[in-house]
């Protein structure tokens, strides 16, 4: 009984981790100490995106144009809402996330994944790694703009 009991135990924790796409091993620098030199780069996230200016009010063409990319790119892995589906939830994301990180994020998933301790940190929770949209600079800049009016901003 108690062997059956630590058998479903460890093959439980052994799928609830390869589900997240790091094959039973810790994904990489989780845990890990990041040196002072990467904090800023947390707060922006790892890319070209370094000082983005956002327009007040919202531009209703980017935020269309947004609306459509989620809803043909994200809406399977991603509510509007704070839940989560198979990503976490959108509601707030504006809020929490610098735009230079969410730009960074959205086109250098992978390089963010495997160095940004924010989406690390995101990747524990997840079921799965986030993979790569191909989104142009033009395309990430309409979805920050869709998640940026689902935040209630105008």
């Amino acid at each position: 009984m108690i062997k059956k009991l630590i058998f479903s135990t460890v093959l439980g924790l052994t799928l609830v981790l390869a589900s997240c796409g790091t094959q039973g091993e810790k994904a990489p620098g989780v845990g890990a100490a990041k040196p002072e030199a990467d904090a800023a780069a947390t707060d922006k996230g790892l890319g070209k995106f370094k000082d983005l200016k956002l327009s007040t009010p919202l531009d209703a063409k980017m935020v269309e144009a947004g609306e459509a990319l989620y809803n043909t790119k994200c809406i399977a892995c991603h509510k509007l809402t704070n839940e989560k589906l198979v990503g976490p939830g959108w509601a707030g994301v504006t809020s929490k996330r610098r735009p230079e990180w969410i730009m960074n994020f959205e086109t250098n998933t992978n390089a963010m994944l495997d160095s940004d301790i924010v989406a690390q940190q995101l990747l524990v929770t997840c079921v799965a790694r986030m993979p790569n949209q191909n989104l142009s600079d033009d395309d990430a800049r309409s979805v920050l703009e869709f998640m940026r009016k689902n935040d209630g901003q105008k």
